[in-house]
């Protein structure tokens, strides 16, 4: 499932593309929505909210959708060849200048923009939120210490604790804090880890590439996500599930460095 800074760079490729311009094509190839023609319509924005993207129109509705697991999308010039195949395309909302191709998006739906806490309301505070403050940090903090015997590995996948932060930053902040990801939440500096988290998405928001060491040469830019040895001590790297049924994730971690 893309992490909170995918969902946030995708968000500002499509506001650059679509912002304020009219329609020239809006197919929706969703159960849901078949019949609504969004030709026509005006952009007024499209902006993330954790891992949710909302693409906002003038005449107050707003198109909602999750990535998912596998959900992406692409721009184009008009009349370019599509990346992936057309069978995948759930939405298509072009411009003169610019096509938008949403593929395999499971998730669409179409609402008044006054409605969008019916889908979003839920999430606790936005770690990439642009007006990020002291009272968007203490009311992440509060939630994330609301339940003192939680693993900070599952709180931290919890987007209504905070959101946007996926399994592979769940993995790296708790490195970053030298914690095993079952640590009760009681046993972690909870302001720390909310700064981690926020420092972690905004290093990487405004490009694809994902590094939480700092170093972007290949194998090098995790601790121990993905990885067989730590790469800051060379020991081997623990791999286990956490989280049960539907939830459960893959999760890395060094007992040297994280006892």
């Amino acid at each position: 499932m893309p992490e909170g800074d995918t969902v946030f760079l995708t968000c500002h490729r499509l506001h650059e593309a679509l912002a304020g311009q009219v329609l020239t094509r809006g197919e929706l190839r969703h159960p849901r929505l078949a019949a609504l023609d969004l030709s026509g319509h005006r952009v007024r924005e499209v902006r993330p909210v954790g891992k949710h993207l909302l693409i906002r129109f003038e005449d107050g509705h707003t198109l909602h959708n999750h990535l998912r697991m596998d959900g992406s999308w692409h721009l184009y010039p008009p009349g370019a060849r599509w990346r992936r195949p057309a069978h995948q395309a759930r939405a298509v909302l072009a411009t003169a200048e610019r096509v938008a191709v949403g593929f395999n998006l499971h998730d669409l739906r179409w609402l008044p923009t006054a409605a969008e806490s019916r889908l979003v309301g839920h999430l606790g505070p936005d770690l990439l939120d642009p007006d990020w403050g002291e009272a968007h940090e203490a009311e992440a903090v509060r939630r994330l210490t609301a339940d003192p015997d939680r693993e900070i590995g599952l709180a931290l996948l919890d987007q209504q604790v905070v959101a946007g932060v996926g399994n592979m930053y769940r993995v790296e902040v708790c490195f970053l804090l030298g914690r095993s990801p079952r640590t009760p939440v009681a046993e972690v500096d909870a302001t720390r880890t909310v700064h981690l988290s926020r420092d972690l998405l905004l290093r990487n928001a405004w490009h694809p590439e994902q590094s939480t060491t700092g170093r972007t040469r290949r194998g090098s830019e995790h601790w121990v996500y993905g990885r067989r040895t730590c790469l800051r001590c060379g020991g081997p790297v623990t791999r286990t599930t956490q989280g049960e049924d539907v939830e459960a994730r893959v999760t890395y971690h060094c007992p040297r460095c994280q006892p």
